[in-house]
């Protein structure tokens, strides 16, 4: 087996939501899809959580699974972005837009990362929202490891006091930027836009709207010897780049979904698989929400006890 990467952890946090909506709070996403009238669509979120981890577990990924019971919480299923993890023991908690995203923040996560985990401090930065700073976490930013870079797109869930203050207190370097879809519509979450593993990364470098920085962005992706992957706009909607890298028992995987698998052409699947088994989870109706599978783990970089 190859050696651990820094980038892809080996164990997990996953939310099984009981009580699945889309949420009315987040109008900025415009992933968000109208959800049909169904009495069965928080069991089918709940049943496609639940497969998503035993999936992962199948392939060597430790899993903590906690149940998203609270009612007031449609989006609890995306737990990545109220806290993050870093090498070295470090926690961060961020503040929250939608008021009601502001629940989705558990102790008893926190406790178990203290309980199994070496955690040296938490820095809990969500009583800010009062000043209304915003920073959602690892869907605002997407994290290189490795490069110590924290990639991150101009908008209202990133402030950029909040992104200057996190980068210093965990040393890494910001690099924000201007981004938009097809439609000149803002992007609001970075993890939609792109996705970073140890050798290879996915970007919609095109939804960058300066040219300069986007040429910078992406040869600083493929730096430290990266193939960088570009994603069209179909397959940034297909959420080809909201997956996540995590290290299984035989290597390396690429945790996407299946809408985002089938988006990828034959020949960007066969640059990631020399560096990572691709590993499809079918979650349709959690997609519905404006998220997809990198939303829904929450990666653990702390050293176990």
């Amino acid at each position: 087996m190859e050696k651990p990467s820094i980038q892809a952890p080996s164990s997990v946090v996953m939310i099984r939501p009981h009580h699945f909506s889309v949420n009315t709070e987040t109008g900025d996403n415009v992933f968000q899809a109208s959800l049909p009238a169904s009495n069965n669509i928080a069991k089918q979120a709940y049943d496609e959580a639940t497969r998503s981890a035993e999936i992962l577990r199948q392939h060597g990924v430790l899993v903590h699974v906690f149940e998203g019971d609270d009612n007031r919480t449609p989006d609890c299923v995306f737990p990545n972005n109220w806290f993050s993890t870093h090498a070295g023991g470090h926690v961060a908690i961020y503040p929250m837009m939608a008021p009601n995203r502001r629940l989705e923040r558990r102790t008893d996560v926190i406790e178990l990362l203290k309980q199994k985990y070496r955690v040296q401090d938490i820095i809990d930065y969500s009583g800010l929202e009062q000043d209304n700073l915003f920073l959602e976490g690892t869907g605002a930013m997407v994290i290189d490891h490795a490069d110590r870079v924290a990639y991150a797109v101009e908008s209202d869930r990133t402030s950029p006091i909040l992104l200057e203050r996190f980068c210093t207190h965990f040393n890494y370097e910001p690099m924000a930027f201007a981004a938009t879809d097809a439609q000149g519509v803002a992007v609001y979450h970075t993890n939609v836009l792109m996705c970073i593993g140890t050798d290879y990364a996915l970007i919609g470098a095109s939804m960058i709207t300066d040219e300069n920085r986007r040429k910078e962005i992406v040869e600083r992706l493929g730096q430290p010897g990266r193939d960088v992957i570009e994603l069209s706009h179909d397959q940034i909607e297909a959420f080809a780049g909201n997956a996540i890298e995590l290290q299984g028992r035989n290597g390396r995987i690429l945790a996407l979904s299946q809408t985002a698998f089938d988006a990828l052409m034959e020949d960007q699947k066969t640059i990631i698989e020399k560096s990572a088994e691709l590993v499809p989870l079918p979650i349709p109706t959690i997609e519905m929400a404006g998220g997809s599978v990198r939303c829904t783990i929450a990666g653990i970089h702390l050293a176990r006890r």
